[in-house]
């Protein structure tokens, strides 16, 4: 089959579509995984198991099943249960859920990797223990920690194609459809993939230079 630039032209406006409700689920969808998995990592640090027992189970729940699981159980089991929104939503959610319990795990290791004297130090200063985290733990510990959040930002951009399962039109779903309207396969999967590789790619070069600017 003979490459058509026409097919693609007429996919363009269609790949727009798609290219904005990709980078929605994916900022929405890393803001969600970056809160609450700092929120599970705090909650890890309660010195009672009746908090962090149940925390545990439930992270290593969801991140020992599929997203793809999580997607269908969100998107039509809720419903059953009187709790409906819209597959966006309940994408961006699931995706961010998901992800939290990754992060989770890289605030644990930056916050334990922070030096033991700066406890201390905040010890000796008498400082509350709202301004212990806020000024001297946590500002240390998400410096030491950004390139692993930035990795896990390119995973979910290229778990967003899952979304398609629940009827979001992403990237990958306007390029399914069109190829299903116009039987051209080719031109539209072509496009997305090449568009995933660019933002990949800029998105790796943009982590750099964070990484440098964190430690400059």
């Amino acid at each position: 089959m003979e490459w058509d630039w026409s097919a693609v032209s007429d996919f363009m406006p269609h790949f727009w579509d798609g290219l904005l409700v990709t980078l929605q689920i994916l900022v929405l969808g890393s803001l969600i995984s970056f809160a609450l998995g700092l929120v599970w990592a705090l909650l890890m640090r309660v010195p009672t198991r009746w908090v962090t027992w149940p925390v545990g189970a439930v992270t290593e729940f969801v991140r020992n099943t599929p997203l793809l699981v999580q997607l269908f159980f969100l998107f039509y089991v809720l419903p059953e249960w009187g709790m409906t929104f819209s597959a966006l939503t309940t994408g961006v959610f699931a995706i961010g859920l998901h992800y939290s319990t990754y992060t989770m795990q890289v605030y644990r290791a930056g916050i334990e990797a922070v030096p033991v004297g700066q406890w201390e130090a905040a010890t000796a200063l008498n400082l509350p223990l709202r301004r212990t985290w806020t000024a001297v733990v946590l500002p240390q510990a998400v410096r030491r920690v950004v390139p692993a959040l930035g990795n896990y930002v390119i995973s979910m951009l290229k778990d967003t194609p899952l979304l398609m399962a629940v009827t979001v039109l992403e990237m990958l779903g306007e390029a399914r459809l069109f190829s299903q309207e116009n039987f051209r396969f080719t031109e539209p999967l072509t496009v997305i993939g090449f568009a995933f590789v660019v933002i990949s790619y800029l998105a790796s070069l943009a982590l750099r230079a964070l990484e440098r600017r964190l430690v400059h």
